[in-house]
């Protein structure tokens, strides 16, 4: 029988996860708050159009929970509780932000959910619920900070709009789009319901450390050290430099027999930019804002 995955919020990461399956011969299913044009997958606009469960094996969640925890649920709950004993897997794309602040040390999936962030206690609500719900062949990924080609520092270099906030001690973990789609693509191919992955790569690093390798693959000075104190950074930013913590990801490895493309920074900031076409591009006139 073919496999047929359901995308509850075709976006970035679906878009990166689509092709490994089509090439497979899977058939796609996403759904988007408005049209979108994503060739040989069949697009559902929802909310709006009936989403047609019959045939589907597999369900990814990457739509974003509220203060109520995840609208899916709440919209959709009865369906997926209909359906769960026949799926043969369910992703749903979580945070590392469910683990809160650990003063830059190390965490990992058995380190105890404690969120100090609303982002954090939205994505722990969000968890659990999934949880609770009977015979669902579920499996949660702890995403670390997403980039990717359009989601580099590369831009704000060139238009001269990047600062390197410098908070001592600072680190962050991230991960490359294209990890995250192969870790998911390999879940799939060894399902184990109930299991929780970090999702991140080797390497977790300064935010001006790395902000100052992308100006050196593009050629251009590193931008001088802002302390965060005089950053003058939105709430929501800010809000980031509030959890400091360092995150494993053994699990991909042993369970999933993962090889990241990118384990560091490095080798992903210099695959997105030669994914991104920055000879075309354009800086304003007279850069504003950060």
């Amino acid at each position: 029988m073919q496999k047929t995955l359901l995308c509850l919020g075709y976006g970035y990461t679906a878009r990166h996860l689509a092709p490994l399956l089509l090439a497979r011969g899977w058939r796609v299913i996403g759904t988007a708050r408005e049209p979108v044009d994503a060739p040989g997958v069949e697009m559902v606009t929802w909310p709006g159009e009936q989403i047609t469960w019959p045939g589907v094996t597999h369900v990814l969640n990457s739509i974003g929970p509220n203060a109520m925890g995840d609208p899916v649920l709440a919209a959709l709950s009865r369906e997926i509780s209909t359906i769960a004993p026949d799926l043969e897997w369910l992703g749903y794309l979580s945070t590392t932000a469910v683990y809160g602040d650990r003063g830059g040390d190390w965490v990992d999936e058995a380190t105890p959910v404690a969120p100090t962030s609303e982002r954090g206690n939205w994505r722990a609500l969000a968890e659990r619920q999934w949880q609770e719900i009977p015979d669902l062949p579920l499996h949660i990924f702890r995403l670390a900070g997403i980039y990717g080609p359009g989601r580099g520092p590369f831009a704000k270099l060139m238009a001269g709009k990047a600062r390197r906030i410098v908070k001592p001690g600072q680190v962050f973990s991230r991960i490359h789009v294209e990890d995250i789609a192969q870790t998911l693509l390999a879940s799939m191919q060894r399902p184990n319901p109930g299991g929780i992955y970090n999702l991140c790569d080797d390497d977790p690093a300064p935010p001006q450390d790395v902000l100052g390798y992308a100006a050196e693959l593009l050629g251009l000075p590193v931008p001088a050290e802002v302390p965060f104190d005089e950053a003058g950074m939105t709430p929501m930013a800010r809000s980031f430099y509030g959890e400091n913590k360092r995150v494993r990801n053994n699990r991909i490895k042993t369970e999933l027999r993962m090889e990241l493309l990118y384990p560091s920074y490095r080798e992903g900031l210099r695959a997105v930019l030669d994914a991104e076409d920055m000879d075309s591009f354009v800086p304003p006139a007279e850069p504003t804002g950060v």
